[in-house]
């Protein structure tokens, strides 16, 4: 029996689901490459369009979830094929369906062998992760959260660099030891309350060892994804191995997985162990906070430079939700969709330093601002953003982290203060360097600036730049109402 409360009876979130997954399908009937590219230009840009629906259709006075469907999957087990969303899952889907067709296009030129499987595998891990982020069973969450490995062990593995196939098994080992733990504290709630509801296990009366048991298995499981320090390591390595696309997925939404997690799962599941240990958790993210920046000072190569960057913004996202107020947690949410947007727009700036030059070495990058402008321009834009410039999108969401940490601990935000002047300082390097090097440069002499393509793929990431930086209240205003109930269902 299927049902939806969703307006005009549409599926959309099933839509948005399966029509990444039969576009894959098809993909497999076609033979000529520049054919294969155009259908996951396609099918990608198709999805985003449609996928604004939500954001035009979603009530933001209300917290409950919308867009709901439900269908009996497996009725044996009390399986549901439920999905639904609320303020902060929309933000993310959203994200997914705007970076998925960028990746698209900062592939066109960047894969030259087996197009047609790496299409196929972009395409079947948006689907993956736009369940991920609607669902609202917790057998068929793990079901999208696993479905989403195997593609992207196989896009670092197939067209990864030099060290793929030691950064792919590390990625696989890692997230498949996270996701044990994961089916083992769904498996543990199901015996306790008799369903995989998800809605259904969110405040019910778990005893306190019950509690501290189950959120240890999801801390473990989410923080691998996250990575939260000191369970980061096999980040550097799949970033720096992966096709430009891969580090995009990886930084834009596979990380927010970790971060989701945490609020979907932690939080209104297991909320007396989530509070009892927030304090030790917000530490631990102060740490990747400095870790992550120190790290990125320390590197030459522009792709190890972002990916220890990432390290330490997923650090303020941690922070925030575990700081366990409002201002916390809409700013943990904004800054895992700037982080999307920023991250996302470096890999992308790298990757066509390194189509030109061959190189992600920053002196043997120096001074390449020269000969290319429109490159400059856009990477100016973006490694301000990375440092939280006032008039930028990421310094809204570290700004409200900070506050709402404040009310936490006015020590633990100040020691995160390095941190925030190492992001400052590795930017500001980097940006330096690429842009007007030394007095002794490499010859770039004949490289070629942006194209029409590549303009395109980074300026609608520029647009989210200076939207989500000077108007956020669009994006807050979406939450808002989601953030205060969750914080009711962990006060409860």
């Amino acid at each position: 029996m299927f049902s939806t409360d969703n307006i005009e009876g549409l599926p959309f979130l099933s839509i948005l689901i399966f029509a990444p997954l039969i576009a894959a399908a098809f993909a497999t009937f076609l033979s000529d490459d520049r054919l294969v590219r155009w259908w996951a230009l396609g099918m990608t840009t198709a999805v985003a369009i449609f996928s604004a629906n939500l954001y035009i259709r979603f009530d933001s006075s209300t917290a409950v979830f919308q867009f709901v469907e439900t269908h009996s999957w497996i009725p044996a087990l009390k399986i549901n094929y439920t999905l639904g969303i609320d303020g902060i899952s929309l933000l993310l889907v959203l994200l997914t369906t705007l970076i998925t067709p960028l990746c698209v296009l900062a592939s066109w030129t960047y894969i030259k062998v087996r197009v047609k499987e790496f299409m196929i595998a972009l395409l079947v891990m948006e689907g993956a992760m736009i369940g991920v982020f609607s669902a609202l069973d917790t057998v068929l969450f793990f079901v999208f959260w696993e479905s989403m490995l195997i593609p992207m062990a196989l896009m670092i593995g197939v067209w990864g660099g030099p060290r793929k196939i030691y950064a792919s098994i590390k990625f696989f080992i890692y997230t498949m030891a996270g996701s044990v733990f994961l089916l083992v504290a769904i498996i543990a709630i199901r015996l306790q309350t008799g369903s995989f509801d998800l809605q259904a296990t969110m405040g019910h009366p778990f005893t306190h060892g019950f509690q501290t048991w189950v959120f240890a298995a999801f801390f473990i499981s989410f923080a691998i994804k996250v990575p939260m320090f000191p369970f980061h390591t096999w980040l550097p390595a799949a970033h720096v191995e992966a096709p430009t696309a891969g580090s995009v997925i990886l930084a834009s939404v596979l990380l927010k997985m970790g971060t989701y997690g945490f609020l979907r799962f932690g939080l209104p599941v297991t909320p007396w162990a989530a509070t009892h240990f927030a304090p030790a958790l917000m530490w631990l993210s102060v740490a990747g906070i400095i870790y992550g920046g120190l790290a990125a000072l320390a590197q030459s190569d522009m792709k190890k430079l972002v990916a220890y960057s990432s390290v330490g913004h997923m650090g303020f996202c941690t922070l925030g939700i575990f700081a366990l107020n409002v201002q916390g947690i809409e700013g943990a949410t904004l800054v895992m969709i700037n982080h999307g947007v920023t991250t996302g727009a470096l890999f992308i700036c790298v990757g066509i330093i390194y189509e030109r030059l061959h190189t992600r070495d920053l002196a043997k990058s120096a001074g390449i601002g020269k000969f290319m402008p429109i490159l400059a321009t856009f990477l100016g834009f973006f490694c301000l953003s990375s440092l939280g410039f006032p008039g930028t999108n990421s310094f809204i969401g570290e700004f409200l982290v900070l506050a709402g940490g404040f009310k936490v601990s006015t020590l633990l935000v100040l020691c995160a203060v390095p941190g925030v002047v190492a992001a400052a300082a590795y930017n500001l390097r980097m940006l330096q360097r690429l842009v007007y090097g030394g007095t002794n440069n490499p010859d770039h002499t004949g490289t070629a600036d942006l194209n029409f393509r590549e303009i395109i793929t980074l300026t609608p990431l520029l647009g989210f730049v200076l939207w989500i930086g000077l108007n956020p209240q669009p994006f807050v205003r979406i939450m808002h109402e989601s953030v205060v109930h969750l914080l009711q269902q962990v006060g409860r």
